[in-house]
C-alpha cells in the first residue's frame, strides 16, 4: 500500500480550523481476515459467506471497527500527521462495508485548544456511494 504524505510535516501552528486531509481504500477478503486474525473477533458475519448470506446483510461484512481504524491513517500520516497522540474517539457505525466497497475516512479539524496542543476533530468514512459508514469525533495532542 503506498500512502501519499504530505512534503512537510504540519507543526500545531500550521493546523487551522476547518483544514481537511483523507485516505481512501478497497477493503479486501484479505483485509477481513487479516483483522480477524489479529484481533481474534471471528464473528462469522465476517468470515463465513454461508452464514452471511442468512443474516439481513446477505453477504458478509467488514468489522465495523476495522472500517473506522482508517481514520487513525490519516490522523497519523496526515492530518494533524505524525507525532500526533490519540486521546479519544467515537464512533457511530451507520453503514455496512462489503468487500470491494472502497471507502475513504475524511478528517476535519473542529477546534483548537493551543495551551496544550490539542485538537478536536470531525471524522468520518464514506463509501463509493457518498453514504456515511463511520461517524465519529476524535481528540489528539500534537507533539
Amino acid at each position: 500500500m503506498e500512502l501519499k504524505l504530505r512534503k512537510k510535516e504540519l507543526m500545531y501552528e500550521d493546523i487551522h480550523i476547518g483544514d481537511t486531509d483523507s485516505f481512501t481504500k478497497t477493503m479486501t477478503d484479505y483485509d477481513i481476515v487479516q483483522f480477524a486474525r489479529l484481533t481474534g473477533d471471528c464473528n462469522p458475519i465476517h468470515l463465513d459467506s454461508e452464514y452471511a448470506k442468512k443474516t439481513f446483510f446477505k453477504d458478509r461484512i467488514a468489522h465495523g471497527i476495522l472500517s473506522g481504524s482508517i481514520i487513525s491513517t490519516v490522523i497519523g500520516m496526515k492530518l494533524p500527521g505524525p507525532n500526533s497522540i490519540y486521546m479519544s474517539q467515537n464512533f457511530k457505525f451507520l453503514a455496512p462495508v462489503k468487500i470491494g466497497d472502497t471507502i475513504k475516512a475524511k478528517v476535519e479539524v473542529m477546534e483548537k485548544r493551543d495551551d496544550k496542543k490539542i485538537i478536536k476533530l470531525k471524522t468520518q468514512v464514506i463509501n463509493q456511494r457518498e453514504e456515511t459508514v463511520v461517524d465519529g469525533e476524535a481528540v489528539v495532542m500534537k507533539l
